[in-house]
């Protein structure tokens, strides 16, 4: 599943960096705005423990862990909507990810230029809220236009389509973004095509310097606030510090770096997970000799769906999966334990894959 998170926000708050240490890419990161003109793409790994204790159990041939996409999309500025600082090109980007990872400049250094002159990050999400919630007004109202001949037939399909546009138009009007407006399923499908930039879910990264990377500072504190409505995760992270570890040889002085830190884990990995989930991604696993590997699926995935995944013939010929629960799997050690013990459960067309679920499929083409 080809899904991508694009990491936006205002001209020198870090992006470029972060993207570099998520992904080996290599992204220009300099000191001024502008310096990533076009959209880096990396391929990224999504750190999971069941992965490798499933290794361990199986000792496969090779191990392959599932991924996502991050876009590192260059420094928006204001007037992007109509067109300022390459602004098309930029939203262009953004529209066609799936989810948004919004990066907030929470640290102090006059060695790094602002591009408004000031360490501000309300204001900084502001500029780039008003950004996008202008070209959705801007999509919005030129499809309601469309609609304007077809209303006065009195169709009650294309009246209760233009209703709901009004309600997104409104919204966007009084500075709110998309993804606020309160629809139901049916009501969404009419903006579906649309792509709104302010409808795809957000998280916010906090860019921090190294005294605040465990605590946070006032900067962060006041993004928390700011989005406390939104429904949106708010993480902290380093992207300088990110930087020094990934130049560090070996597994045990990356450890030991962080632990000299006072951190569990690198900021990366906090960020991987939190874009896997931003997605609303779901994984399970295959375990043979061969390969022990992740896939990746959207919840509330069938079994036919997911065999999919792997191949759209298996989709086509579905005729059963074995599952194992991956608890099952690791307290019993292997597939014949569980079979043994009765926990490997056969599921047919209706099942719904769960995360974790070890599984097996029958086919036939």
């Amino acid at each position: 599943m080809a899904l991508k998170c694009g990491i936006v926000g205002l001209p020198n708050v870090g992006k470029s960096t972060l993207f570099n240490c998520l992904s080996n890419a290599k992204a220009q990161s300099a000191n001024f705005p502008f310096c990533t003109i076009e959209p880096n793409v990396g391929v990224i790994t999504v750190p999971d423990d069941r992965l490798e204790k499933l290794e361990s159990l199986v000792n496969p041939e090779r191990v392959l862990p599932t991924t996502i996409e991050i876009v590192d999309i260059a420094g928006l500025v204001k007037g992007a909507s109509k067109g300022e600082g390459l602004g098309n090109k930029f939203l262009a980007n953004i529209r066609e990810t799936d989810a948004i990872i919004h990066v907030l400049r929470c640290f102090e250094d006059d060695n790094v230029v602002h591009v408004d002159g000031k360490v501000n990050p309300i204001n900084d999400k502001e500029v780039i809220d008003f950004e996008l919630q202008l070209k959705d007004l801007e999509t919005i109202q030129k499809k309601m236009d469309g609609l304007k001949r077809k209303v006065k037939t009195g169709d009650k399909a294309v009246v209760k389509e233009y209703e709901v546009l009004e309600r997104y138009e409104k919204a966007l009007e009084a500075g709110e973004s998309a993804r606020t407006v309160d629809v139901t399923d049916e009501e969404a499908i009419y903006v579906y095509d649309s792509h709104l930039l302010t409808n795809k879910p957000v998280l916010y990264v906090c860019n921090v310097d190294e005294g605040s990377v465990v605590d946070g500072n006032e900067h962060v504190e006041a993004v928390k606030a700011a989005v406390a409505n939104e429904n949106a995760e708010v993480i902290m992270i380093g992207a300088q510090i990110e930087a020094d570890i990934a130049e560090l040889e070996t597994y045990e002085e990356r450890q030991e770096f962080l632990q000299d830190m006072g951190l569990k884990e690198a900021g990366v990995n906090v960020l991987i997970r939190a874009a896997y989930k931003l997605l609303n991604l779901d994984t399970y696993f295959t375990a043979g000799v061969k390969e022990v590997r992740a896939w990746t699926i959207s919840k509330g995935m069938t079994a036919p769906q997911a065999a999919g995944v792997i191949h759209t013939d298996f989709e086509k010929g579905f005729i059963k999966a074995e599952v194992i629960k991956y608890n099952d799997f690791v307290e019993l050690g292997s597939e014949a334990a569980c079979k043994d013990a009765g926990k490997l459960g056969v599921e047919g067309k209706e099942y719904i894959v769960e995360d974790g679920d070890v599984m097996h499929f029958r086919f036939n083409v």
